[in-house]
């Protein structure tokens, strides 16, 4: 509004009573996409379209992936593989060697299997209700970022230390995982059929030999009864050889090493024959029988 005609005269604004004046409550409400022509759009079925594309193409990737390298398996479970290491998957490491300590296991598994990750993970859902700061940055929050870093070096700790035991006992055992053993299996059954597949084998399969003989006897009360067998014919399946012709492939001081000092899957058995009431000469009359066992 001027006050009059001079050209320097200065303008003052003293309200328009076109412009409505906002509330607080009216502010915090944000305007429609529509306020924003070209620079929105509707979240159905646009943006949700969108989307649903691209999980789409992800979907179909992870299953490409999948057919493409099946994921590892290894024999069908035999709960008298008493070689065998369970693992559990990688994300679960940390648990699995959480259960291995004194005071998570034996009486007190309860305190390491529900105590203790129910205090982890119910902590982590209430998290949000306990922790109700508006500061963001870490550093400003220190219960909270140090409760969290605490966490990830105990999850971190114990994944390590599970794995590298897990590796130790493969080592010390002389054992092959049995997902690697069957892969292997698989690569070489491909190799003989891409190669006109192996003949196949008309000969008789082999018997056992002087199965009156003391060794025999001595085999019944044996562990190796538990998994070769009564008839010495092993399970291949789950990876235990067939001792049927073993006498071809190994003499008797080396059947009797193996069975003191165990190979592959196969752990030391001496002392478990000891402890079932065997002595030392009946290891030996073991070891000279089923050196005998040949191809006839």
């Amino acid at each position: 509004m001027a006050h009059g005609h001079k050209s320097d005269e200065k303008i003052v604004y003293v309200g328009d009573s076109r412009v409505i004046k906002k509330t607080q409550e009216q502010r915090l409400i944000p305007r429609d996409y529509s306020a924003y022509p070209g620079k929105s759009e509707a979240f159905i079925p646009n943006f949700l379209l969108k989307e649903w594309m691209v999980g789409v193409v992800v979907l179909v990737g992870m299953l490409v992936l999948v057919m493409s390298d099946p994921a590892p398996l290894g024999y069908p479970a035999d709960p008298k593989n008493t070689a065998f290491i369970p693992m559990p998957d990688w994300y679960f490491l940390f648990m699995y060697q959480l259960l291995k300590y004194p005071y998570t296991s034996g009486d007190y598994v309860v305190l390491g299997a529900v105590v203790v990750p129910g205090l982890l993970f119910g902590g982590l859902m209430l998290a949000p209700f306990l922790d109700t700061g508006k500061e963001r940055r870490f550093y400003r929050r220190p219960i909270a970022s140090s409760l969290m870093i605490l966490s990830l070096i105990a999850c971190t700790y114990l994944t390590y230390t599970s794995w590298d035991h897990y590796q130790f006992e493969l080592k010390e055992k002389n054992i092959i995982p049995e997902h690697i053993k069957r892969e292997e299996e698989l690569h070489a059954n491909k190799g003989a059929a891409a190669g006109g597949g192996a003949a196949k084998d008309t000969k008789k399969a082999p018997a056992i030999v002087a199965a009156d003989d003391p060794g025999a006897e001595i085999y019944k009360k044996a562990t190796c009864l538990s998994c070769h067998g009564a008839g010495l014919k092993g399970m291949p399946a789950s990876g235990v050889p067939a001792l049927l012709g073993v006498g071809d492939k190994h003499p008797q001081d080396e059947i009797l090493n193996i069975i003191k000092n165990g190979k592959g899957n196969m752990g030391k058995q001496y002392q478990a024959n000891i402890d079932k009431g065997l002595t030392d000469a009946d290891i030996t009359k073991l070891a000279e029988w089923l050196s005998k066992q040949k191809a006839q």
